[in-house]
């Protein structure tokens, strides 16, 4: 029988553990490893690889590299061999230099990914051991708590009030209980209590289950390989299209034009193919994808020393360009640290009532890891040794409550606990300070008053309900009614020291901070103004309900808090903010976090946050911090700049370089360059380009939120395309008219002040400032050093004759230098001028 059509809910447990040829104890260690080599590791989709092959072949996979290579074979065969393989071995040096650098970039990512790697524990050997994910194989038996991501389909072997989130399949909204049993084998997907599925997550409760289906054979890859959703295109991906585009119009025209030109001048066909295409390669930044791998690869690091690991290369830019932080309150604003200040009841007076039944509520519960809980069971203990827990109701975001059945001295009582407003509404009487009841309607008003003074003051305020039942059916919703309300559990969480500075440093990057929270409004006003948000504007969720997704993006950006958030909204805002003109980060831990953060554009969570939030997350503190951010966001926006710099260097010497070489070509008698000197003057300017991640950047450069912007780079590059020509055009005829050259003199000299003026314009470039105002990086330097002596001593050297060179006379060598120089002088002006304009 083929696995994938396995009805493995209708098989008892222990039938299936001898089909999978496992036990309740697990698997062996190498049978497990086994299992991986044979099954392969547990992914939707195989992982990209990055082996050396693979990088060093998608160096060549541009379609003008190839057709480059192919015209140099056919040259080969019919007219010049050595001029081909000249060719084809500066072709192969370039794509090796841009190898050795994607390598180092590839493995630098691997070896961060490995800190945040999803782990799940399993079973081996009989004992409980962690593994990452994606070693988890059929057969394997796994131990699930709340708030795990489920690493395979499974049959639950046994649990414990274990409540699963099966939205991501099924759409329910409501967490599903789950149980050991045998189930129909023709039960429909919705209705397998006894099953998990990959994909979900526990929500409360613990459980041990065998995998029996991982990676595409799963119920979440069948719909993942029908589906075949990319993940949508970011800020940064977009910029990088549009750009794609820009380079490809000019490219076609200007390769179309000079080959049809000096066809119709009677020049060789071969010849002007290959002078066309050598031209187009010279134009193409094609070490741009190089260049983008480099420069992230070098910004995981930096950020990975502050504390921050990029899990998704691509974000690191839009970290840069992000202008709204959205982020919860609870542990990233305030210190996480929840502690209970007081049980109350109604009056406001000390209740060891109140006490008593929040201890036992919380002391049972099973769910995810709840600082409210744990400030409950530490603030005081008590003896729970007469008490017995008979069920469970989880908490859930849209009821905000969490029920306890149990059994005190024989006799079943129910106790709830959760957001006020909702503990209240299934409240039909409250406790006096007499001890008596009354019904709640007469006290409703000053309950919700006691209420509001608490919140007013800063204070999470939860509420406390019990009933006294004859018995108790099992854990069901609708055992939350007729209920007694006990009093008040008032709990605080004072703000972060120093996170009011912090928030000001975001403001001044040009980033403000957006808090959402389930909170009352009047606990995240109180909240908002400490932690520096003055005069906060709020919008509660009973507001975001009614309005509509337009009129929620025309008012979403005047608004500093939203409160009262349920977890289904928090993607509902991310989207609209996005629609608004945002590049939008979110900040979130939690189980209900994991829309939003797919939804955002850069979506953060932390090392110790849930498996579910974890894995949905482009980056991952290892400090909750909001300082750390404020670094990341510093890194971001250098990686982005270094990117645009090499955007700018490249487009725009390479775009004068080359349209002069065309325009030459229509009135010179010879070809003003050969193909194998056109590719050897792109070969030597990459070498300081290469350089650019390195590189510094100034402090205005990071001040901002920074996006592409292909209008300016086309103004850009038309710009000092034309200052580079005007300079070009200057050196035909200082050589042809003032020194009066040979052929290959002329190609010589030409080659000189191009390789030269193209290295050295880059440190003109690489900044707004003058250029002498702004220290470049050392590597940036020792580059340029090196290809400009390089360039001046070629022509002396063997390399010379086979190149097509010759040596230049020391007058000629002079005067080129001083073209040069009144090059850098001018497009240093011409920078400023260029600015000045952009800003006005």
């Amino acid at each position: 029988m083929n696995k994938r059509d396995w009805t493995f809910w209708a098989v008892p447990a222990e039938d299936l553990l001898a089909q999978l040829g496992s036990t309740s104890a697990g698997l062996t260690g190498s049978e497990a490893a086994a299992r991986l080599a044979g099954a392969g590791a547990n992914r939707l989709r195989p992982r990209k690889r990055t082996d050396e092959l693979t990088l060093l072949l998608a160096q060549f996979k541009s379609p003008l590299i190839l057709i480059l290579l192919f015209a140099a074979g056919l040259s080969y065969f019919l007219h010049d061999r050595a001029d081909a393989l000249i060719i084809a071995g500066i072709v192969g040096a370039s794509g090796l230099l841009g190898f050795w650098q994607e390598r180092g970039a590839a493995h630098a990512l691997e070896a961060l990914l490995a800190v945040v790697q999803a782990r799940t524990r399993v079973l081996r050997d009989g004992a409980e051991i962690e593994v990452p994910v994606e070693e988890v194989v059929p057969g394997d038996v796994v131990m699930l708590s709340a708030g795990a991501s489920v690493p395979g389909d499974c049959l639950i072997l046994e649990s414990q009030d274990l409540y699963v989130d099966e939205a991501t399949l099924t759409g329910e909204t409501y967490p599903v209980a789950k149980m050991a049993q045998t189930l129909p084998a023709e039960t429909p997907l919705g209705q397998r209590t006894n099953t998990l599925l990959m994909g979900t997550h526990a929500v409360s409760g613990s459980a041990r289950a065998v995998v029996v289906q991982t990676g595409a054979a799963t119920e979440f890859g069948r719909v993942s390989q029908r589906l075949r959703l990319r993940p949508p295109e970011t800020e940064f991906e977009r910029g990088v299209r549009r750009f794609g585009y820009l380079l490809m119009e000019v490219t076609l025209i200007l390769v179309i034009a000079i080959f049809a030109t000096n066809v119709y001048l009677r020049r060789p066909v071969l010849d002007s193919f290959i002078f066309s295409l050598a031209l187009a390669v010279g134009l193409t930044p094609q070490l741009l994808p190089a260049i983008i791998s480099i420069n992230l690869s070098h910004g995981a690091r930096r950020m990975a020393r502050e504390k921050v690991i990029v899990r998704r290369l691509s974000s690191i830019e839009n970290f840069g360009s992000m202008n709204v932080l959205c982020s919860d309150k609870t542990g990233t604003l305030t210190e996480g640290t929840v502690r209970l200040r007081a049980a109350l009841d109604i009056d406001g007076s000390d209740s060891e009532k109140v006490l008593w039944y929040a201890y036992l509520n919380a002391y049972f519960e099973t769910g995810f890891i709840n600082p409210i809980d744990e400030a409950i069971r530490t603030h005081r203990t008590f003896d729970v040794s007469a008490c017995r827990k008979l069920s469970e109701v989880p908490y859930d975001f849209l009821r905000k409550r969490l029920t306890i059945a149990l059994a005190h001295d024989n006799r079943p009582l129910i106790v709830t606990k959760g957001a006020f407003e909702n503990v209240l509404q299934v409240c039909t009487s409250a406790d006096t300070a007499s001890g008596g009841k009354v019904e709640i309607a007469a006290k409703r008003a000053g309950i919700e008053q006691r209420f509001a003074e608490f919140s007013e003051q800063g204070f999470r305020t939860l509420g406390v309900a019990y009933r006294e039942v004859d018995e108790v059916a099992g854990a069901a919703k609708d055992v939350e009614r007729d209920m007694t309300f006990a009093g008040f559990l008032v709990l605080y969480d004072p703000a972060k020291p120093g996170i009011s500075d912090t928030i000001a440093n975001l403001k001044r990057l040009g980033v403000s901070l957006k808090m959402i929270t389930g909170d009352h409004h009047l606990v995240a006003a109180h909240a908002g103004r400490a932690v520096g948000l003055d005069h906060p504007r709020l919008l509660t969720g009973p507001e975001l309900h009614r309005m509509s997704d337009q009129a929620l993006v025309a008012v979403v950006n005047g608004v500093d808090i939203f409160a009262e958030v349920e977890p289904n909204e928090k993607e509902r805002l991310i989207v609209a903010l996005k629609k608004a003109g945002n590049v939008v980060g979110y900040m979130g831990d939690g189980i209900n976090d994991a829309s939003a953060l797919h939804a955002a554009d850069v979506g953060i969570s932390v090392d110790s946050a849930v498996d579910v939030a974890k894995e949905a997350a482009d980056i991952v503190l290892l400090e909750k911090n909001l300082e750390v951010l404020v670094e990341g966001v510093q890194e971001g926006r250098t990686t982005f700049a270094n990117t645009l710099k090499y955007v700018f260097m490249a487009t725009s010497a390479n775009f004068g370089n080359m349209f002069s070489m065309a325009g030459a070509s229509l009135f010179l008698p010879f070809l003003p360059l050969l193909p194998k000197q056109i590719l050897l003057t792109n070969l030597m300017t990459d070498f300081p380009e290469m350089s650019i991640a390195t590189d510094s950047v100034d402090s205005e450069m990071v001040q901002g939120p920074r996006r592409w912007d292909i209008r300016f780079i086309r103004n850009f590059m038309m710009t000092f395309g034309l200052v580079s020509s005007v300079f070009d055009y200057l050196t035909f005829g200082a050589l042809l008219l003032l020194a009066r050259t040979s052929v290959a003199e002329f190609r010589t000299g030409w080659f000189l002040e191009s390789v030269v003026s193209a290295s050295l314009i880059v440190l003109v470039i690489r900044t707004r400032r003058p250029f002498f105002r702004s220290q470049p990086g050392r590597h940036l330097v020792m580059a340029t050093v090196l290809v400009v002596a390089a360039t001046f001593l070629l022509p002396y050297t063997p390399l010379s004759g086979i190149l097509g060179f010759t040596p230049l006379p020391l007058g000629v060598v002079l005067m080129l230098a001083g073209v040069v120089g009144v090059y850098i002088v001018a497009a240093e002006f011409a920078k400023r001028a260029f600015y000045a304009r952009s800003r006005a």
